[in-house]
């Protein structure tokens, strides 16, 4: 599903990531971990297309995305559904209208997609709160908002950068628990994270980064500081 192939990405002389070399199968679940400035951003950033590699190749599904014509990338980030910290919700829409917003984008707006936003506000606990605008929700309630319209959009590729760095401990938790379940559907999830806990308690794969380079690939799914 995902490969980086030698990837190197520098910035002026600086290296953002270095000979970066690794895979991730359909429905594999990836914990990137580094502390900040490692080179967690820059891999999301190369796999959404926003920038490309110095050298080296991102290969999805077998293709170079390096090699996407420009009418082609907003295609491509259809089949990807991104999370962030810094929540992205509109403020004058409701929490139904937020997660339809996947839907109106696509041009999908039949009774069947009218019933897929309504079984994943079910699945993050959101049904309840469908009627409320984003200022009447806690910060959790707004991630699990962002998931349910990432799981309307239907991605093959689901990429969280710091998802849960502004929730309470159980609630970060939730939330990783929410993408874990995107995972056993086939989606593939790769989550950057400085989180001990989470990634000590979930037990995925984890992939560390230090000055831009892999320092580690662990399956055993603990976190260590490198």
């Amino acid at each position: 599903m995902i490969k980086f192939e030698e990837v190197t990405k520098k910035y002026g002389s600086a290296n953002a990531v270095e000979d970066i070399s690794f895979e991730a199968k359909e429905g594999e679940f990836i914990f990137l971990t580094g502390h900040s400035g490692a080179g967690k951003t820059t891999l999301i950033r190369l796999l959404l297309r926003e920038i490309t590699p110095t050298s080296g190749k991102v290969l999805i599904e077998g293709r170079d995305i390096k090699d996407l014509k420009s009418e082609e990338i907003p295609f491509y980030r259809r089949k990807i559904g991104v999370i962030f910290q810094d929540f992205k919700l509109l403020p004058d829409r409701t929490v139904y209208e937020n997660v339809k917003l996947a839907t109106e984008i696509d041009g999908r707006t039949t009774p069947k997609e009218e019933k897929k936003i309504e079984e994943a506000l079910e699945k993050v606990n959101m049904s309840s709160r469908a009627n409320l605008f984003p200022r009447q929700l806690s910060g959790g309630e707004i991630q699990r908002t962002v998931i349910a319209r990432v799981l309307v959009q239907e991605p093959k590729i689901i990429l969280a950068d710091e998802p849960t760095g502004n929730l309470d401990p159980e609630t970060g938790r939730q939330i990783v628990d929410l993408l874990g379940q995107a995972g056993k559907v086939g989606v593939t999830v790769l989550m950057a994270t400085h989180n001990a806990d989470i990634v000590n308690a979930l037990k995925h794969r984890v992939v560390n980064l230090k000055n831009g380079k892999i320092t580690r690939d662990d399956k055993s799914g603990k976190y260590k500081n490198d």
